[in-house]
């Protein structure tokens, strides 16, 4: 068991996945903004860049995965032109957003979500040929068993791409995020959200998450060939390319 499988979002019993869902639910309608105004913006820039890796490859059916509001399924759409593209999420707080977003776009003739346990696909085996996510899989009760079945879900020589938020290893960036992410983060997310937990969660999960090298060992092991990283931003984001 990796740590940020043991932190869940409320003090409270339930599971993980429960108290996630409750969570995203809760501060749904508030997500965009701050996440947009935590990251200076700089997370669409984070998004185009792992769709920019998937662009060579062509991808016609694409599984999003944690879709959360749409913003990577909708990017992807538009850069990358697949056939189809299935957003899935276990909050259907945030999947409405998403929704209203991809009708706006007039895409829901590709774009399509459905509520998923990303642990337990109902997808039959080899159905996509790319897999995405941003900023979800350290959210995972079970971060081996996520990716196995992300891994399952993918046609042979289908590649998957995640962009996921990690904590600088360097000086000074290091200790210049400790302090935003303990001091402003929470105040700011307190504020906004009305849910100063919630916050306090990512930022416990952004610290424990499995990294770099390490999550490439676990990349390889859930069962993806050809594994590489890329930080972004001074560490503040990692990049994870592998192919099946």
């Amino acid at each position: 068991m990796y740590e940020q499988e043991e932190i869940k979002p409320y003090l409270q019993d339930g599971s993980k996945a429960e108290q996630v869902e409750q969570m995203f639910d809760t501060i749904a309608s508030r997500y965009d903004h701050l996440n947009h105004w935590m990251s200076l913006n700089i997370d669409k820039r984070w998004r185009r860049h792992a769709i920019r890796k998937l662009a060579p490859f062509h991808p016609k059916d694409v599984l999003d995965v944690a879709t959360g509001t749409g913003d990577f399924a909708i990017e992807t759409v538009k850069a990358l032109s697949p056939n189809s593209l299935i957003g899935i999420d276990i909050s259907e707080g945030m999947m409405d957003i998403g929704r209203q977003k991809v009708a706006k776009a007039h895409l829901d003739d590709i774009i399509t979500f459905e509520k998923e346990d990303c642990l337990s696909l109902s997808y039959e085996d080899e159905r996509f040929d790319a897999v995405t996510a941003a900023f979800g899989i350290r959210n995972f009760a079970d971060l081996d068993k996520g990716l196995s079945e992300m891994c399952r879900v993918l046609r042979k020589g289908g590649h998957l791409s995640i962009v996921e938020l990690t904590h600088p290893v360097s000086f000074p960036m290091k200790q210049l995020f400790k302090l935003y992410s303990h001091t402003v983060l929470p105040v700011y997310g307190r504020l906004v959200s009305k849910d100063k937990r919630a916050y306090e969660y990512l930022t416990a999960t952004i610290e424990a998450f499995p990294q770099g090298e390490t999550m490439m060992d676990i990349l390889h092991a859930a069962g993806f060939k050809e594994t590489s990283f890329e930080r972004l931003t001074f560490g503040i984001c990692t990049m994870y390319f592998a192919t099946k």
